[in-house]
């Protein structure tokens, strides 16, 4: 390891949202002066579950309500934070749905920022079985595409 050794846990979590057509939900952000592609989700805040962080977080950023179906995926590999030298990152994945139609705005394009109110954020569903690994902007991300992409293809 180089740099501070990791003293704080960093806990992030993802929402896995896949459709009927076999396409997950993907979030396109500016942060920190880097695009980046991701799961939808975020950070666990002191004193919440990671079943209501997940949905305090789809609330936050789709303005409505889902339901989580079952735990996918928890880091089990040491994981530096990409914007925290000093942190560990622990990422739990949840699969989910929406208990009602989407009502948020869904893009076809990357980086789709237009119309964007406060954050520099857009999403868009993407085919999984086409996705590249390096679509994803980090290696946790990019392990979970690997392993869903692997549930798809078992559950045809």
């Amino acid at each position: 390891m180089q740099g501070k050794k990791p003293n704080q846990f960093n806990i992030r979590v993802y929402g896995l949202f896949v459709n009927e057509k076999k396409e997950v939900l993907l979030a396109d952000e500016e942060r920190f002066g880097m695009r980046m592609t991701k799961f939808p989700g975020g950070g666990l805040r002191f004193g919440e579950g990671t079943i209501e962080c997940l949905k305090r977080e789809a609330l936050e950023e789709f303005g409505q309500e889902i339901e989580v179906i079952e735990h996918f995926y928890t880091t089990d590999f040491f994981q530096r934070a990409r914007f925290y030298d000093d942190h560990q990152l622990i990422s739990i994945y949840y699969l989910a749905r929406f208990t009602e139609p989407e009502r948020f705005r869904i893009s076809k394009l990357p980086f789709d920022f237009k119309d964007t109110k406060k954050e520099i954020l857009s999403f868009r569903y993407k085919k999984i079985a086409d996705m590249a690994d390096d679509e994803l902007s980090f290696p946790v991300d990019q392990y979970v595409l690997k392993k869903l992409k692997s549930r798809i293809k078992n559950h045809r």
